[in-house]
């Protein structure tokens, strides 16, 4: 196998938590976060061991390092100290490894920001969402338009060598002019890589909840129409394509030479593993591969003997993993690779999953093509921009098809 891996670790605090936000982050004290920190560095040292129960393959070196959140940038130096040291403990890290840290505007001390450069850390992405600052303030970000701009500008200034940011479509109160702006502003920072989401209403948020209600809080009554949203992501791609950013996966945009390693692991089925609340991993065994993820609660996570995974020399009951089918990986190979603008290879699906199983998708695929969601020759497979907005749609049509 001899793939290196990717790290990601999991930071799940915020100094407010944002009303679109669904993921495991909230508000906490220093002391808690201190003593996730304990924990977190206790589950690295233990991943060997965790490895080895699962039947996985987790191999020593390391080629990417990425700090999500929540806000990771919150972390003191001496936080920051404590994972490297339980990371290259465990870890070879390779000198030219991708090494990203999540960052709020203006939420990043110098302090700190030196002490990630020392430990090599050699990209930043940074949670703009918007730079109209009414959109952010709706919200819940705690930045301003300028305020974005001068933290790029710095992070520039001090030689960090990646810097990225994201921007979410579909905010409350946006516009066609708005959503514009923002994109414009971001070229002009300079950055070589630019996330577009288009904002999620569901029930894990409380924007989007108060919107399935009825709902005006949050801003939930000035959200734009779906429509209009999608018009406006198509602009944001053309816009950034034009300028020399381009679009390489659904939601990402990147200069030559400034995608982001670490989650081309995720599109491609590489391995890698997951550190601290809520954290995913995948990982190579000699049967295929094998999926588990830690627990989204933060007090089922934080306690060490009835956690839901074992820690070296604790009793604890284990952690369900999950052994990835041969036709689980070969659904997966499609809808994680289709993310991709390059598209699937067919031959690459017929070297690992046989012809047979290819073949028996090709009547779908040529229904979704003809429908222009996809397009499809002798090489591969990939989705067109209609298809990429309406990708679960492509997806759902496939992996029925997959199933049958």
């Amino acid at each position: 196998m001899n793939t290196p891996v990717g790290i990601y670790v999991s930071i799940p605090f915020c100094k407010a938590k944002c009303s679109f936000c669904n993921f495991a982050s909230d508000v906490f004290g220093s002391e808690r976060m201190d003593s996730y920190i304990d924990r977190l560095c206790r589950e690295i040292v233990s991943a060997r061991h965790e490895a080895q129960r699962t039947g996985a393959v987790l191999e020593a070196s390391a080629d990417s390092v990425y700090f999500g959140g929540g806000t990771p940038s919150l972390l003191s130096p001496d936080q920051f100290r404590r994972i490297f040291t339980a990371l290259r403990g465990e870890f070879h890290i390779s000198q030219e490894a991708e090494i990203t840290v999540e960052c709020a505007p203006g939420q990043l001390s110098s302090e700190t920001l030196e002490a990630l450069q020392r430990e090599g850390m050699n990209r930043v992405s940074l949670g703009v969402q918007s730079f109209v600052d009414r959109e952010a303030r709706t919200v819940g970000r705690l930045h301003t338009g300028p305020e974005c701009e001068a933290e790029i500008a710095r992070l520039q200034a001090a030689g960090v060598s990646k810097t990225g940011l994201d921007l979410i479509v579909g905010l409350p109160h946006q516009t066609e002019a708005s959503w514009r702006e923002s994109v414009d502003r971001a070229l002009e920072s300079g950055v070589g890589h630019i996330s577009v989401y288009m904002l999620e209403v569901d029930e894990d948020s409380r924007l989007g909840r108060e919107a399935l209600a009825g709902g005006v809080r949050y801003g939930a009554g000035d959200l734009p129409h779906e429509d209009d949203v999608a018009e406006w992501y198509e602009m944001g791609c053309e816009l950034l394509q034009k300028a020399g950013t381009g679009q390489y996966e659904i939601s990402n945009f990147a200069r030559d030479g400034e995608r982001s390693l670490h989650n081309m692991k995720y599109w491609r089925r590489l391995p890698y593993i997951g550190f601290g609340l809520d954290a995913h991993s995948m990982l190579l065994s000699e049967n295929g591969s094998v999926r588990f993820q830690n627990p989204d609660g933060m007090n089922v996570y934080m306690n060490d003997p009835t956690g839901p995974f074992p820690m070296v020399g604790v009793e604890a009951q284990e952690r369900p993993v999950e052994r990835v089918s041969r036709e689980a990986a070969f659904e997966e190979s499609i809808f994680l690779g289709l993310r991709l603008n390059a598209g699937v290879r067919l031959t690459d699906l017929r070297e690992s999953f046989g012809v047979e199983m290819v073949e028996s998708l090709m009547p779908s695929m040529a229904e979704v093509c003809e429908a222009g969601l996809l397009t499809m020759d002798e090489e591969r497979i990939r989705l067109t921009a209609k298809g990429r907005l309406a990708s679960n749609e492509v997806f759902s049509r496939l992996l029925v098809a997959a199933a049958v």
